[in-house]
């Protein structure tokens, strides 16, 4: 599927399937089209309207959300303008769900938390090397 049709699918909360590498793409095209700040907005805005879309608005967590939005800026900033193909080739630890980079950052009771899940919690295992 082309990129305008995904975003406008994902937009109007048609899209489905829709799995955590379909998020790291999302929010790829979000960072490749807006600034930082102003995708970390309107992802997340968009991600909150397609999860309530598909009934399951629980579902959002932000910290999960612009953890991964910050990661994946910060590559694509390493990594010079990219497409997404090269960008998913290059960066296929944050492609995974199951093994989620996430683990080296943040500890699981962190995640598992309300907090975490309604705002923003900085990482709490850098530099730790737990």
């Amino acid at each position: 599927m082309i990129d305008a049709e995904f975003i406008a699918r994902f937009e109007d909360g048609t899209l489905a399937p829709f799995h955590h590498c379909d998020h790291v793409r999302m929010a790829f095209l979000y960072l490749s089209r807006y600034p930082a700040l102003e995708a970390v907005e309107r992802f997340s805005s968009a991600l909150r309207r397609f999860a309530a879309a598909k009934g399951k608005p629980g579902l959002y967590h932000e910290t999960i959300t612009w953890a991964f939005l910050f990661l994946i800026r910060e590559r694509m900033a390493r990594g010079g303008v990219r497409t997404w193909e090269e960008f998913a080739r290059d960066n296929q630890e944050l492609l995974s769900w199951e093994n989620s980079i996430l683990k080296q950052y943040y500890r699981e009771e962190t995640l598992a938390s309300e907090l975490a899940k309604r705002t923003f919690v900085l990482p709490d295992r850098m530099g730790t090397g737990s």
